[in-house]
């Protein structure tokens, strides 16, 4: 029975389902639908693994949580092993990045809009699509699982439900879904938006971005595609203090662009002594690479080896980038500055600093964009990563595609400008300013460095993609003029912005 012959049935005979999926007063007549076990085969309660990722979808919806943070902490909580949190972590993250295409196929299989559905039933049946149209999990380990984990979350009408749902998209592949859903379409972002799941105004601005920054627009498929590849977990050993040994005998592989990196496939890192210490870390190679390069561009009239130099990190919270600034800072003899405007974020920051020798570095809580003015051209060196849209990091953040919106570029625009204005002010003469997104997109990348060209005569642009060259352990042929942008789909990093510029000694032309 489809559903909307059961809405039929259940019309004709006084049910009581009302428009969030939950049904009573079923009746004695009606007919129930469940998986093709027999009773005593169905799963009677969710499994653990499966409840987890639920219990993430939900913290998400239903309380704009992020997935990363909420995910650790339930796989303690329900204390999975290794096998079941990669389970989970696998079907909680591909439900979130695939909601756009799952609720496309989901709207043709359900008998009322998906808004007028209880988010709990929504959520639920995400879970099960991602389950039958992406995973190797048999079709009926999916459904049976799925249908008792909607009963034992949500209730036994909404069981019914999203055993009837799912029913029917298993009719079908994903390839063969995706084909129906885009064959009414000429619009090649709308067909690319379902496709690859991301909104159509991300696929319109990373379209724009790839040209903005010297790509070829026809990567846009491969740059989509990389967005939805789980990514592997990258680590940095803070340079003269940690080392990715310990790592690397747990298995990882060393780092291709970077020195002193790894890569991992993950599960419970805290068993390492390194990352309980502080002294190796989780951390993009793209946003290493970026750190990496403002450290070591040449500086003009300052004294060699960075000797009693003050450097500073504008806006560091959570603490990555300073953290290696500051093992940096620590190996040169120069100090480290890192500023915070939230104080439960200056906290973070203090704790990703604490392996690094107290003596080089020093944590500020305040609004960046006054701190030029109160140390008005005072460091030789000041990194300046604005906060931004991140959608260089969607592959990472994978509710974050459904939560952005163009808004918030238009909002953003402003304190980036002004937070580049500042660390430039307080930058010394012949001083370097690094500018770093964690976006492509052009109104967050090359027109705020255009605009602070057009009016500033204090700053001369630096070659960024030089100087990523100089850090990296092979040419990333990033640059794109003065600035530089990394990729997903070419380096298999963050989609990192990065310009350079310097500031220009009195008397310089």
């Amino acid at each position: 029975m489809t559903p909307s012959e059961r809405g039929s049935a259940d019309r004709g005979r006084s049910s009581r389902r009302n428009e969030q999926g939950r049904e009573r007063n079923r009746g004695a007549t009606g007919q129930r639908h469940f998986s093709q076990q027999a009773p005593s085969q169905r799963a009677r309660a969710a499994d653990p693994a499966r409840l987890v990722a639920f219990e993430v979808l939900r913290a998400v919806s239903r309380d704009d949580a992020y997935a990363n943070l909420v995910l650790p902490a339930r796989i303690r909580h329900h204390r999975l092993d290794r096998r079941d949190a990669g389970f989970a972590t696998e079907l909680a993250y591909g439900a979130l990045r695939g909601q756009g295409t799952y609720d496309a196929i989901l709207a043709r299989c359900v008998d009322r809009p998906l808004d007028r559905l209880d988010p709990a039933v929504l959520d639920v049946l995400r879970l099960g699509a991602h389950q039958l149209l992406a995973m190797r999990v048999p079709p009926h380990a999916a459904l049976n699982q799925t249908v008792a984990l909607a009963r034992g979350t949500v209730g036994a009408g909404p069981g019914s439900l999203v055993n009837a749902v799912l029913r029917r998209v298993s009719e079908r592949d994903l390839g063969q879904w995706l084909d129906e859903l885009t064959s009414t379409t000429a619009d090649e972002t709308e067909a690319a938006a379902v496709r690859y799941a991301h909104p159509q105004w991300i696929v319109r601005a990373l379209r724009q971005a790839l040209v903005a920054h010297g790509r070829p627009v026809a990567e846009i498929g491969a740059l989509l595609e990389a967005d939805n590849a789980a990514p592997v977990v990258n680590l940095v050993a803070l340079p003269g203090l940690g080392s990715v040994d310990e790592a690397l005998d747990a298995g990882a592989t060393p780092g291709e662009l970077v020195e002193g990196s790894a890569l991992s496939a993950g599960g419970d890192l805290g068993r390492w002594a390194a990352v309980r210490g502080g002294t190796l870390r989780v951390q993009d190679v793209g946003s290493q690479l970026v750190t990496r390069a403002v450290a070591a561009a040449p500086l003009v009239g300052q004294r060699g080896e960075d000797d009693g130099e003050r450097w500073l990190d504008l806006c560091a919270g959570p603490g990555g980038k300073a953290a290696l600034l500051g093992a940096l800072a620590a190996e040169r003899g120069a100090t480290l500055l890192a500023n915070e405007p939230a104080e439960h974020r200056a906290d973070l920051v203090r704790q990703a600093l604490r392996p690094v020798p107290g003596r080089a570095w020093d944590v500020r809580t305040g609004d960046g964009r006054t701190l030029g003015a109160e140390l008005n051209g005072t460091f030789a060196r000041v990194i300046a990563d604005v906060p931004c849209s991140g959608l260089g990091a969607l592959r990472r953040r994978p509710e974050s595609r459904w939560r952005r919106t163009p808004q918030d570029l238009a909002e953003l625009a402003p304190l980036q400008r002004e937070l580049l204005a500042a660390a430039i002010d307080a930058a010394a003469p012949g001083g370097v300013v690094g500018y770093v997104t964690c976006s492509p997109h052009p109104a967050e990348t090359v027109a705020v460095v255009e605009d602070a060209l057009r009016r500033r005569t204090d700053i001369e642009p630096l070659d960024a993609g030089a100087a990523l060259d100089a850090v990296a352990l092979r040419p990333l042929g990033a640059g794109h003029g003065m600035t530089a942008q990394l990729w997903p789909h070419v380096h298999g990093t963050d989609a990192m912005f990065l310009a350079l510029f310097r500031k220009r000694s009195r008397g310089d032309g």
